[in-house]
């Protein structure tokens, strides 16, 4: 596993908790979470940008122009 560690689950534990096959994993809150995987990895996007643009009444406000402080750069 080059050098990364691994931990073995034993395969009656993960079908268990239904995770036969692919899992996702993530880590939250110092815990390590292993999910079932989604069909469509992109599944849910749409649904959570419209829950976090609703969630915040300010939105991204990105500088008209990024670079127009480039002519005070050295190179």
């Amino acid at each position: 596993m080059g050098n990364s560690q691994g931990v073995l689950i034993p395969k009656p534990i993960l079908a268990q908790l239904g995770l036969a096959g692919t899992v996702d994993l993530q880590v939250r809150d110092g815990v390590i979470e292993f999910r079932p995987s989604r069909a469509n990895p992109r599944e849910g996007w749409a649904e959570d940008a419209r829950r976090i643009a609703a969630s915040d009444p300010d939105p991204l406000v990105w500088p008209a122009f990024a670079n127009q402080d480039d002519a005070d750069l050295v190179w």
